[in-house]
């Protein structure tokens, strides 16, 4: 089993930028597909961004290509976010999530194994 816990989220102000991490535990981190995902008020949750276990390969949703980049450290078993001219529409609840499977593609919500319980991160305008 996995456990994840995110951190890092907070207020920032519209241009500015933010880190968030994903500290996970667990002998199956570094071999499982890692995504970020994130929940506006009233929204569902959407595919923000994907990583293969080996790093070699990211993916990420339109909304957020060339503004957010992913990355992992195996060594200490953590994710990244890379959170670059934050917009007040990127307003969220972000969470992590592994994923058994290969990285092909967007991720999906429903295929998600496990789940952290995610940090808030505001952007004021």
């Amino acid at each position: 089993q996995v456990q994840l816990v995110e951190s890092g989220g907070g207020v920032v102000q519209a241009g500015g930028s933010l880190r968030l991490s994903c500290a996970g535990s667990g002998r199956t981190f570094s071999s499982s597909t890692m995504g970020w995902f994130r929940q506006a008020p009233g929204k569902e949750r959407d595919f923000i961004a994907g990583i293969s276990w080996s790093g070699g390969s990211t993916n990420y949703a339109d909304s957020v290509k060339g503004r957010f980049t992913i990355s992992r450290d195996n060594n200490k078993n953590t994710l990244y976010l890379q959170m670059n001219s934050l917009k007040p529409e990127d307003t969220a609840v972000y969470y992590c999530a592994t994923d058994h499977r290969p990285l092909l593609g967007p991720l999906n919500v429903d295929g998600m194994d496990y789940w952290g319980k995610g940090t808030l991160v505001t952007v004021s305008s």
